[in-house]
């Protein structure tokens, strides 16, 4: 890793969830799979017993595609990613028949993106299902088997907008994998001394409440700050911001097609979270990402953080342990709260020799019981928000309450932006950045829609 936010040819990864079908249905797949749930006492004997499920339909697969060959572009050699696909493409390919060949992608997303775009300009059938960034899938869509029809049960289970995110001109050229999705850390026992029941609900809150526990700890720590996120020029502050103004009614940069940043409502909220420079946030927000705004989070040196869900973990392990919980992000008025979408897809290459066979891996890796297996054994994030809320799952992953897991998901432009989406991305945190570092939104956000327009395909 770092797989972070997404960040198209810059940096790590980001992303995503999604969560609908019956506990039923996503407990399915293998009777020892079943039992493990039922069994488990500890977080560790769970992850330690569950095996790959079952494909479903087997049988059928088999007497159709068995014998046939496809190569499957997987995760990178990190942690036990690379290991969780061995195990399932071992499994899939006992059950079905079909053999697959697993090849890693490059650990660096630049160098992974770069492969797929020398694959594919070459009309290339090296490989035959692919792993995408969720912001790749509108750059890459022309060289991707349309999944609609063939995956359309399939995918009314997964979150909606990371299917959205994955339809490009009509076309379903990728289902969810595994997501990633921003969420707010609170310091809940600072919430308590201070007189507070619960985090904020909306931004106007989070200042308020931000700048007196600030001022309280102020006493005994000169750095203690209410709210770290990150505000450097870089992706993540692409994600940031599409969270302030998505859950403000101010849109998402780009909607239907058309530049919509330049708003009242998204200038409003902009302006807030520029009052809060120097005053609730470091001066040095401005040159935050990940790893900045987590290390003064989980040293005890924040009241609140915006940051990815890895965070969690790394909290468990210093000075905050059992300190600080997880929420929501906040919202403006009656606007519904927002995560910004992250995470991988799995795509059927169009020079696929063998499309069919490509899309029944497809079928079972983003079927909710490989979810369930992935959350459990590797804490991936399901994008099947039923998978979210089963016992096991919880219990490896105790952040995922039902709050998060059921949050609306937003997406990145990359589907309009396509392969200009870096050039895009940099028209957007660039100016944000600007309006951060003093210059006021409404004068800032013009110019930003002029160069997304211009970038549009």
């Amino acid at each position: 890793m770092v797989k972070r936010p997404t960040l198209l040819a810059v940096s790590g990864s980001i992303g995503a969830l999604a969560l609908i079908a019956s506990l039923a249905i996503a407990a399915a797949g293998s009777a020892g799979t079943a039992s493990t749930a039922a069994t488990a006492t500890t977080a560790e004997s769970l992850v330690a017993t569950i095996n790959p499920p079952r494909v479903p339909n087997a049988a059928a697969i088999k007497k159709q595609y068995g014998g046939r060959s496809i190569t499957f572009l997987g995760d990178g050699p990190v942690g036990k990613s690379h290991t969780r696909d061995q195990l399932l493409v071992k499994k899939f390919s006992q059950d079905t028949g079909i053999k697959v060949k697993l090849v890693p992608h490059p650990v660096d997303s630049s160098a992974a993106y770069s492969q797929l775009a020398r694959t594919f300009s070459a009309n290339s059938s090296a490989f035959d299902v692919v792993m995408l960034d969720v912001v790749w899938t509108g750059a890459f869509a022309p060289y991707l088997y349309n999944l609609k029809r063939v995956m359309a049960k399939q995918a009314k289970l997964h979150s909606k907008g990371i299917i959205l995110n994955n339809t490009v001109r009509g076309k379903l050229v990728a289902m969810p994998w595994f997501g990633d999705f921003g969420i707010l850390y609170f310091r809940k026992d600072l919430l308590t001394k201070y007189g507070y029941s619960g985090p904020p609900t909306t931004w106007a809150q989070l200042g308020t409440m931000a700048k007196k526990i600030q001022d309280g700890e102020r006493a005994n720590n000169a750095n203690f700050y209410g709210f770290v996120y990150q505000g450097n020029a870089y992706e993540g502050l692409t994600c940031d911001s599409l969270e302030w103004l998505a859950s403000s009614g101010g849109g998402q940069f780009i909607d239907g097609g058309k530049v919509t940043i330049n708003n009242p409502k998204a200038a409003a909220i902009l302006n807030l979270q520029r009052s809060f420079v120097g005053t609730i946030t470091p001066r040095g927000v401005t040159t935050y990402q990940e790893g900045e705004s987590e290390k003064a989070f989980t040293a005890g040196n924040a009241a609140f953080m915006r940051n990815w869900p890895y965070a969690y973990a790394i909290g468990q392990d210093g000075p905050i342990k059992g300190k600080f919980d997880v929420t929501t992000l906040p919202r403006t008025g009656a606007n519904a709260p927002v995560g910004t979408v992250g995470g991988w897809q799995l795509g059927v290459s169009s020079f696929s020799k063998q499309p069919l066979a490509a899309v029944e891996l497809v079928r079972y890796l983003t079927s909710p019981a490989v979810e369930r297996f992935d959350a459990i054994y590797n804490s991936n994030v399901p994008t099947i928000p039923s998978v979210a809320t089963l016992p096991a799952v919880r219990k490896v992953n105790p952040w995922l309450k039902p709050e998060i897991a059921n949050v609306k998901r937003v997406t990145r432009p990359s589907r309009y932006l396509g392969t200009k989406y870096n050039q895009g991305s940099q028209i957007i945190y660039q100016g944000i950045n600007q309006i951060l570092n003093g210059q006021d939104a409404t004068s800032v956000l013009p110019g930003v829609a002029q160069r997304l327009e211009r970038a549009l395909p």
